[in-house]
């Protein structure tokens, strides 16, 4: 099954049309968010590269990755939504604790529950970046955590589950934790105050005396199972840069066919070369598991497709001129533009995979 297959299903091709609609909303914090996640679920997204006996359509993870780049070639804000819940899933995939994956994944592929992947510190512990931001205590057979999470994504109002890695103290290892917005102890704040993206329901987590029990350990090691997962967390969030400049590709290219310009076929054929070309990297590193072992290929393909959303975005402006600056012409190159002014930032950021690679150097000289 290709990705034009799965985006021919009329469940699919229905949530890009409602996406289609509701983009500029959904980017702008409006109501539709509140639909996002559901209409998400409903197309079957979250099943795809999931394995067949969990309820999934067995396809490889490349598959996963297309359908997040086709959501974010109609509205990034979706696509990010889509990453974060779609990668917390994986995580439960990924988990020693079998009976996490058997008690949530249900309710995860319904979307009636949302899950948010909240490793961005985990992220930045490994890279030497900052400390971990929650610290357990021993408490009965369980911990009691304190401590907070500045951003966390699809920390939908209605309910959540979010993995985050939890400080044990020197004699122990970070563990990676679920924790249930049910439970007390964890209170969310408004969301953030983003520049774009605001229906992704983006806020920070307050963690006061919450129990945790044996039960909601994901895996008991984090310094095993963050370089473990980092493939496939990685891997599916690059399908937001692929979306994107898939979108703004579209744009020049409808620009070329309505006003005659066949001078913008040389740019736009590159474009197109080099993003087939990072693509068919990706999907083929995923697959067959050379990220496992060589990381830095994978951090230079996110930072070389997070370059491309930054020269097609610049190339769309080019070909659309003045209308991109006129409010009452549908372009939605205004939005887009926000969009990727998000690409590099995103955790990892460039910056951060650039420190990574530069130590990876420094290691092999």
């Amino acid at each position: 099954m290709n990705a034009q297959t799965l985006i021919d299903n009329p469940d699919l091709s229905a949530l890009t049309a409602w996406l289609s609609e509701h983009a500029d909303e959904l980017d702008a914090d409006g109501p539709a968010q509140a639909e996002l996640l559901s209409r998400l679920a409903r197309s079957g997204l979250f099943r795809v590269s999931v394995p067949e006996e969990l309820g999934g359509n067995g396809q490889p993870v490349s598959q996963a990755i297309d359908v997040i780049a086709e959501v974010a070639r109609y509205s990034l804000t979706a696509a990010f939504v889509a990453w974060g819940h779609r990668t917390f899933i994986e995580y439960l995939l990924a988990s020693p604790n079998f009976e996490l994956a058997q008690q949530w994944l249900p309710a995860l592929l319904e979307g009636e529950i949302a899950g948010a992947t909240a490793l961005s510190n985990a992220m930045k512990y490994l890279s030497g970046i900052e400390d971990i931001q929650i610290r357990a205590t021993p408490h009965d057979d369980g911990w009691r955590l304190n401590g907070k999470l500045f951003w966390v994504t699809n920390l939908d109002p209605k309910g959540y589950l979010v993995a985050a890695i939890v400080e044990n103290g020197p004699d122990h290892p970070p563990s990676i934790a679920l924790l249930d917005s049910r439970q007390e102890g964890l209170t969310r704040s408004d969301n953030l105050d983003l520049l774009a993206l605001r229906g992704s329901s983006t806020a920070a987590l307050q963690i006061d005396n919450l129990t945790l029990e044996p039960s909601q350990i994901i895996h008991p090691d984090a310094l095993r199972f963050c370089p473990s997962i980092r493939p496939r967390f990685l891997g599916l969030q690059c399908g937001m840069s692929i979306g994107h400049v898939r979108a703004s590709l579209d744009s020049i290219s409808l620009r070329a066919r309505q006003h005659n310009g066949s001078y913008l076929q040389p740019a736009l054929s590159a474009l197109q070369e080099t993003l087939e070309q990072h693509t068919t990297a990706l999907y083929e590193g995923v697959n067959n598991g050379l990220f496992a072992t060589a990381p830095a290929e994978l951090f230079k393909l996110r930072i070389a497709l997070a370059e491309l959303v930054q020269r097609a975005t610049n190339q769309e402006l080019e070909a659309t001129g003045g209308n991109a600056y006129l409010l009452d012409k549908p372009t939605g190159f205004g939005r887009r533009w926000h969009e990727a002014a998000f690409i590099p930032v995103v955790t990892p950021s460039v910056s951060q995979l650039k420190g990574e690679l530069a130590k990876h150097e420094d290691h092999s000289a």
